[in-house]
């Protein structure tokens, strides 16, 4: 076999890892989201938050405030800490 064989086949093979490799990341970036509130940490929330002291992501000033939020897959909120918005309406009114 020849150097330029070899290089074709190891070429090919390199790309085909890199395709299954972006293949499994898009799959997980497809799945369904849902905004879980109460367990941003400071600094790292998704975007405004519900009581409007902010409007943007990464502008949350204490750890897992109930008014600020994360994505996450859909289903994992309660068992990450979280709250659903009307969970966390309800606790800011008390």
């Amino acid at each position: 076999m020849s150097k330029s064989s070899q290089q074709q086949i190891v070429a090919s093979a390199f790309a085909a890892v890199l395709a299954l490799g972006l293949a499994g990341t898009a799959s997980a970036a497809d799945q369904p989201k849902e905004k879980c509130y109460g367990i941003a940490k400071a600094g790292q929330n998704d975007c405004a938050n519900l009581s409007g002291s902010h409007s943007c992501a990464g502008q949350a000033k204490m750890d897992m405030a109930a008014d600020d939020w994360k994505y996450v897959e859909k289903g994992t909120c309660k068992s990450a800490g979280g709250m659903s918005a009307a969970e966390a309406k309800a606790k800011a009114k008390k």
